[in-house]
């Protein structure tokens, strides 16, 4: 009998590194559709920060935690091999949450029919997670206008490039957050950002006042950490704070403290989190705003490739130790 794989979440993680002991390999029959019905070969997976709370046994989150024995969750894409559905044809390129396997059965809901011409890489940097949570915490919540000057943590990463370079097209002054000067290089040279800060640097202080000498408008947060309170401190009066992570807490056992309030009132300071859950449904005006700028070429992005579905065990460890390098994907 021919077999596909999937992986299933079968622990808790603790404060610890994510591993293979969390998880099971299990290999089950091939799909077969039946009446309305599709199969879907897996060929690319996304792995995004916002995993590890999918792992967590919160259940007083946005979304439900992943259940213990049941595949991974995660988005992905693929292609259809078999179809028994009027709208989707064998070769049929999509996208949707697929999960930590290597075939999905579906009825088609939640299915995204992808252009022929687009890859798997582009879709999942750019169209996908990615471009509309960027798109949805900068334009929504950033409100941004030109001129003003916008601060992203996580700006290599692949929602806070995409920040930048939107912000970048409408006019404004981009200072990326990043680790290491090869990430700011990029971020500087090949993006177009105004400057960046690079937290393993150390005198980040001395750093964001000299890229920001007249103060902070907008800032994106995906990170948390130290550079937090510094930005902070710098916002100007009728500043926007999108809050859409902090993965700088995500293993940790006890959050670090958070900025005073009194900022809040002195610079009338508006603040708001943010998931993309709750604005699916807006996915085709978010899409609006960020394809003229791709289609213009003001939007790049590099993906981070691991090869084979068990990599995703450990490759989530990457966002943690700051070793990702753009989007990363998994390659079935």
């Amino acid at each position: 009998m021919s077999t596909y794989t999937a992986i299933n979440l079968v622990k808790r993680p603790y404060g610890a590194a994510i591993g293979p002991e969390l998880f099971e390999v299990v290999h089950l029959p091939t799909l077969t559709p039946g009446a309305g019905e599709l199969v879907i070969k897996q060929t690319h997976m996304s792995l995004d920060p916002a995993m590890l709370g999918w792992m967590s046994p919160a259940t007083d989150s946005y979304i439900p935690p992943v259940d213990l024995g049941s595949v991974m969750r995660s988005s992905g894409f693929g292609v259809v091999i078999e179809s028994n559905h009027p709208d989707f044809a064998v070769g049929d390129q999509v996208q949707g949450m697929f999960g930590w396997q290597e075939q999905v059965l579906s009825n088609g809901i939640g299915l995204t029919k992808i252009d022929a011409n687009l890859s798997a890489e582009l879709v999942l940097s750019v169209l996908a997670l990615p471009g509309l949570t960027a798109t949805q915490g900068l334009y929504r919540i950033g409100q941004p206008k030109a001129g003003e000057t916008l601060v992203v943590s996580g700006a290599a990463g692949s929602v806070g490039s995409i920040v930048g370079q939107l912000a970048k097209a409408e006019g404004l002054r981009v200072i990326g957050v990043a680790g290491g000067a090869e990430k700011c290089a990029w971020l500087v040279d090949e993006l177009g950002f105004d400057g960046a800060v690079d937290y393993k640097a150390g005198n980040l202080a001395d750093q964001l006042a000299a890229l920001t000498p007249d103060g902070i408008d907008i800032y994106f947060e995906n990170t948390g950490g130290d550079i937090q309170n510094l930005v902070f401190a710098r916002m100007n009066a009728h500043g926007r704070i999108a809050v859409c992570g902090h993965i700088a807490d995500y293993l940790t056992s006890t959050p670090a403290p958070g900025p005073n309030w009194m900022n809040i009132i002195k610079k009338r300071l508006t603040i708001q989190g943010f998931t993309m859950p709750d604005h699916f449904q807006d996915a085709p005006a978010l899409l609006g705003l960020l394809m003229p700028h791709l289609m213009a070429g003001k939007i790049k992005y590099r993906a981070h490739v691991l090869d084979g579905l068990e990599s995703a065990m450990t490759g989530l460890n990457l966002f943690f130790n700051g070793a990702n390098e753009g989007k990363l994907i998994v390659r079935l």
